[in-house]
């Protein structure tokens, strides 16, 4: 197996497929400093200098790079034959890899964040593959289910969709946490009083779903307190004072019929 981009993913997902008995023998990228310090996370892997794997003693390309270069990679890499090539995107959809000189093509996407600096426990994370190959279907369930307990077969449309709604839940939730810190450093209070909020409103959600863990003023129709907020936010950051409005409306639309 040889990887193709050594960031986030790559830094977690080669070294665990490594361990599972897919030997990674290459790792490729347009920085060879970030592929060496994956290779010397891997056991008997080597550093491509390009993306001619004409001679590679790999079957299994992995492309975990970002989501503008896949198509790029997938015209310009050189496979051997009977080379199976898959990304790793949750936003790409199957047909991206239309150009690649092989016919056994795959995505083998993990639904989670990835930083290099944390340990994640890839066994509880869903792993989604999609082929139109049955063989090659078969192969990636393999590889899936030797390093996670949850594999799901699925569509480029239905990726789509998932993507958007993790997205939602990950990337938006996250800045909303980013902004809430700012606000409490412009204030010169402590981020860390908020945590606890933060937990249990994951957690409460989690347990008996979004719906009915939502509360606040915008849940209430609160409007006398959504005003204040807006006054307060109107002096603080004007953006961030449209961004609550927008917010705050979409929530009592959603109730208050």
């Amino acid at each position: 197996m040889s990887f193709i981009g050594s960031g986030n993913l790559a830094w977690h997902l080669a070294p665990a497929l490594d361990n599972a008995g897919f030997a990674v023998k290459e790792v490729y990228s347009p920085n060879p400093s970030h592929a060496g310090a994956l290779v010397e996370r891997l056991y008997e892997a080597d550093v491509k200098a390009s993306l001619d794997f004409s001679t590679s003693p790999s079957k299994i390309f992995v492309i975990a790079a970002t989501d503008d270069a896949i198509a790029d990679i997938a015209k310009e890499i050189v496979l051997p034959e009977d080379s199976i090539l898959v990304h790793t995107s949750g936003a790409q959809p199957l047909s991206v890899l239309g150009y690649a000189a092989t016919s056994s093509t795959g995505v083998f996407y993990p639904l989670q964040t990835f930083s290099k600096s944390r340990k994640i426990d890839l066994a509880a994370v869903p792993f989604f593959v999609e082929s139109e190959n049955s063989d090659t279907e078969k192969v990636l369930t393999a590889m899936a289910k030797s390093v996670s307990k949850h594999v799901f077969k699925i569509t480029s449309q239905e990726r789509k969709a998932l993507h958007v709604a993790a997205v939602f839940a990950s990337n938006f939730t996250n800045h909303m946490l980013l902004l809430s810190q700012e606000i409490m450093k412009d204030n010169s209070l402590s981020f860390d009083w908020l945590k606890p909020l933060i937990s249990e409103t994951l957690n409460k959600s989690l347990t008996i779903g979004p719906e009915n863990a939502q509360t606040g003023p915008a849940r209430r129709g609160d409007f006398e307190t959504l005003d204040h907020h807006l006054e307060f936010l109107t002096g603080e950051d004007e953006e961030v004072a449209e961004l609550y409005k927008v917010i705050s409306q979409h929530i009592i639309d959603r109730y208050q019929k």
